[in-house]
């Protein structure tokens, strides 16, 4: 059978729309490859969404000796900040200490420390968590973010809303993320500058015909099929990887991978500065509480592992109560169930290194090249939101050694949609915009900026008051919003809206979540299903 001539073929077929698709998807086609992408619901609608929102070290992982994964990361940290400040931001962290504090016993650290120190019995010294906040500060070469400092809890604000047994806390800086928003950008880039990019399709199988792949898809609102031709597929499948690898492609592999639930609660806001609270248990795991969205605070995560990744991930009850017992133990307010506004849960698709818990697994990534099939296909094993733009790097070194890439690296440092103004001028653009459109509140031009960057003025286009804007769905969502959602950023339905790009959900009652539906099912076939 000779290779099809009157098929278009494309250099790279990526399977999955969130982060490591789409960031593989914008750097590939950045470099001359030609790429066709395929999610099959919307984009960051599994992992990509439902992380705890940093752009972090990662501090826990270096009692797991990970420096090349906490170094890499914290390096990325200040390049992303600089290609992204609209939807990423400076955060203070404060780690409150105690004499109780312990590490999982499960981290090399803890045993290193059981030989040598048996006498501490587990517990973390102030010496050590000092060794590695200074380990933090200095790996990544940082430049933007200031360094760590000690903080009198017993004076400081950042100790009022903390029981009275702690007097002492460390300070140190990592930064915010709109995960979500993070991703749809990076598919908006990666379309204008020539990718295919397409949402609720999924692949149906995957086969190799001389030399190619051949993938069949189905579009899950129209039921259309479509057959595409690669020299190369990417298998970015997530929580779906093993799979695709198992069942689409038909592999016979041996990489595994572990899924590793992770769980969320919102409350509201608990505590009136905008610093986040690194919080260390007795069993030796750690949450975070973080202020969120003006008026809440998100609280997370949990680990624990999880079966099928056709099981939606929901944060369960036992896992809630975990994170408000976490919490009590540090905040002076007894937090019940009743304080619980929302809840979420994601699904990391680890490596499976044979770590002995979930806590313990690398979320390092690990990329593996397969040529079995006759065609090359690169499956992507966990990886980090934080170093997604790294991964994709590293993806395309393995693509290199199999199909042509002529051009190099490209991306640090390159604004993605909106992003192209300084670190610390978001406050600047808020005033302009308000000056520009002077019907719209703080919190609306806020929103706006957080979201849209210097496209903010082209989503309110030419309003001169709210009006202009055409209905109002609640919570500053406007038909305009909504429209630019569903023309640029490829948005179908208001849970695509309201919870990925953005929270108005936090905000909207389900009357209006249901209304703002089926305006969107009446006008979302006027609109392009993907961006312009």
């Amino acid at each position: 059978m000779g290779r099809p001539t009157d098929k278009t073929v494309t250099d790279l077929f990526i399977i999955g729309g969130g982060i490591n698709g789409c960031g593989i998807a914008r750097d590939a086609v950045g470099r001359g490859l030609s790429v066709t992408l395929a999610e099959m619901n919307d984009l960051a609608s599994a992992t990509s969404s439902a992380s705890t929102k940093l752009f972090h070290g990662g501090l826990r992982y270096l009692e797991y000796f990970e420096f090349r994964l906490v170094r890499e990361a914290l390096i990325e940290r200040e390049v992303l900040l600089r290609a992204m400040p609209h939807i990423s931001w400076p955060m203070r962290f404060v780690l409150p200490y105690h004499k109780d504090m312990r590490f999982d016993s499960e981290t090399p650290t803890s045993k290193l420390l059981g030989v040598f120190m048996p006498w501490m019995k587990g517990r973390r010294p102030a010496w050590l968590i000092r060794l590695g906040l200074f380990l933090y500060d200095n790996l990544g070469g940082r430049k933007i973010l200031p360094g760590t400092r000690t903080v009198d809890l017993v004076n400081g604000p950042e100790g009022a809303p903390l029981e009275d047994r702690f007097e002492k806390a460390y300070e140190y800086s990592d930064c915010w993320i709109e995960d979500s928003r993070l991703v749809v950008l990076n598919a908006r880039d990666a379309e204008a500058r020539g990718a295919h990019v397409m949402t609720r399709t999924k692949v149906l199988s995957a086969t190799c015909e001389d030399g190619l792949w051949r993938i069949e898809t189905r579009n899950t609102e129209s039921n259309a099929i479509r057959t595409f031709y690669a020299r190369m597929l990417v298998n970015a499948g997530g929580p779906w990887v093993g799979d695709i690898i198992q069942t689409k492609a038909r592999l016979n592999s041996r990489e595994g991978v572990r899924l590793v639930r992770g769980s969320h609660i919102v409350t509201k806001r608990l505590y009136d500065h905008d610093k986040c609270y690194f919080f260390q248990g007795t069993d030796g795991r750690i949450i975070f509480a973080i202020p969120y969205e003006t008026d809440f605070t998100l609280i997370g995560t949990t680990d624990a592992d999880h079966d099928d990744p056709s099981t939606k991930p929901e944060c369960t009850p036992q896992e809630r109560d975990y994170l408000l017992d976490f919490a009590n133990r540090y905040f002076k307010r007894d937090l019940t169930a009743e304080d619980v506004v929302w809840t979420y849960s994601g699904v990391r698709p680890l490596y499976d290194d044979g770590a002995s818990s979930a806590t313990a697994a690398t979320r390092d990534y690990t990329l593996k090249v397969d040529t079995s099939a006759g065609a090359p296909m690169l499956n992507v094993f966990g990886g980090k939101i934080t170093t997604y733009r790294r991964l994709a790097e590293s993806a395309l070194e393995k693509i290199g050694t199999q199909i042509e890439v002529t051009k190099g690296a490209w991306t640090a440092g390159v604004p993605l949609p909106g992003g192209d103004f300084r670190v610390r001028g978001v406050g600047t653009l808020i005033s302009d915009l308000r000056g520009g459109y002077p019907f719209l509140t703080e919190f609306w031009a806020r929103r706006l900026v957080r979201a849209y960057g210097t496209e903010a003025a082209k989503v309110l286009g030419d309003a001169k008051e709210a009006a202009d804007l055409g209905r109002d769905f609640g919570a500053t969502l406007t038909e305009a919003e909504v429209t630019w959602l569903m023309t640029h950023e490829y948005a179908r339905t208001a849970e695509d809206v309201v919870w990925r790009r953005n929270k108005l959900g936090l905000r909207l009652d389900a009357g209006q979540i249901e209304a703002l539906d089926a305006w969107m099912a009446r006008n979302r076939h006027s609109t392009p299903a993907a961006a312009e």
